[in-house]
């Protein structure tokens, strides 16, 4: 097969979260544990960090692995969804992986007579996994899915854990209250494992309090770190910074890289992170005069965080999100004084144009609605002036549209 074929079979034949939502979720190891078998058990020949956390994830691994790449080390990172690309989800130092590879490894896996039916993720997960065995990486850093404790990614073995904060999301898989969603996160730490928290919330630090306690795992804070963040970093940038730094000064401590002026390599880490990781989406400044910035807020808490770091400019806000979100929370969230440019995008999962109309109307928004994303951007570059900030966000799915346009 070629490597658009052998894509194009992925999404056909193995469900994937990213398209279909809920139904591509599989609650359990034993698809994953099956799998990994195939390969020989990749994941117990690295050394992995786990990442998980309900917002965060993706900006804290890649802080991670761009700091341990400047340090010298030879970095696996494995994060979810892609934007553009499959390959951007398995990278080593900031290098997507090689589609021969892909090519190979799932024809390996078409010739398997499986008699149970991984998911998309799971399939991915374990490419990762193999890849990062046969390029011998120094470390890998792994983003976990969804959840935790039944995440696929659950099945590795880590040298620390990191958890990033805590927030109400997929309340049908991981419970209704923080304490049991902290539950279901806090699953990925494992025995004599130290594990970072990101946050201080005293439901989410009680609870991981007492599974670090029962696991004899030991509990760092990452208000702790030894480093300011940059102040150029957005305020929630800030605390993923601050998360990532003192998961570091615990590998240090823990004697699994060698001592470095940690904060020279993350000021590298910071000026060559796109490089190093290919993180987008995070308060991506994508042209000036008008400024417009794409940023992959998706939920109530991470919209919340987003706002927060505009409350002086003129808003002229390009929002789409999937239909499984939240709206009674994440709208009234929204500026009154804003401008709103309200789009469907190319997904099954998007939300109807029907569904962001009521709830603008019943939220007192100065509101237009799209078909297309390429019409609301455009129409918010015909409003804007040159001095105000159209800001963009909601969903990956929204931004996977924008990116085909800048």
């Amino acid at each position: 097969m070629t490597y658009q074929e052998t894509i194009d079979w992925l999404f056909q034949q193995f469900p994937s979260y990213q398209n279909i939502g809920a139904k591509a979720y599989k609650p359990d190891l034993y698809n994953v544990e099956k799998l990994c078998a195939i390969f020989n058990n990749p994941q117990n020949d690295i050394k992995t960090i786990h990442v998980a956390g309900t917002n965060g994830k993706g900006s804290t691994c890649s802080y991670m692995s761009s700091f341990l790449t400047e340090a010298g080390y030879k970095v696996g990172l494995f994060t979810s969804p892609h934007l553009q690309r499959f390959t951007e989800r398995i990278r080593i130092n900031g290098e997507e992986v090689k589609e021969d590879f892909v090519i190979d490894f799932v024809a390996k896996v078409k010739v398997q007579e499986l008699d149970y039916s991984p998911s998309f993720f799971e399939i991915t997960f374990v490419m990762a996994l193999e890849y990062f065995k046969q390029e011998q990486v120094d470390f890998a850093v792994i983003e976990t899915g969804l959840g935790g404790r039944l995440d696929a990614t659950n099945i590795i073995s880590p040298i620390i854990s990191v958890i990033t904060n805590i927030g109400l999301e997929h309340t049908n898989f991981l419970g209704t209250t923080i304490k049991e969603i902290a539950g279901e996160k806090g699953g990925i730490i494992k025995t004599h494992t130290p594990v970072v928290l990101g946050t201080k919330d005293a439901e989410v630090v009680e609870v991981m309090e007492n599974v670090a306690k029962a696991k004899e795992a030991a509990l760092y804070f990452s208000n702790d770190a030894l480093d300011t963040p940059p102040s150029l970093l957005a305020n929630y940038l800030q605390e993923n910074y601050r998360t990532a730094h003192k998961a570091i000064e615990v590998l240090i401590k823990e004697n699994y890289i060698n001592t470095i002026d940690v904060a020279e390599n993350f000021e590298k880490a910071l000026q060559n992170l796109y490089q190093n990781t290919g993180l987008r989406g995070r308060m991506h400044l994508m042209q000036e005069h008008p400024r417009i910035i794409f940023d992959a807020a998706h939920n109530a808490d991470g919209i919340k965080n987003l706002l927060s770091n505009f409350k002086e400019e003129r808003l002229f806000i390009v929002y789409g999100s999937s239909n499984d979100k939240d709206f009674d929370a994440i709208f009234p969230l929204f500026p009154k004084n804003a401008t709103y440019f309200l789009t469907e995008f190319k997904n099954e999962r998007s939300a109807k144009i029907e569904v962001l109309e009521q709830n603008a109307v019943k939220n007192e928004l100065n509101a237009k609605f799209f078909k297309k994303v390429s019409e609301a951007l455009t129409s918010a570059q015909n409003t804007a002036g040159q001095q105000d900030t159209i800001l963009c966000f909601g969903s990956f799915f929204l931004l996977e549209n924008l990116y085909e346009i800048f």
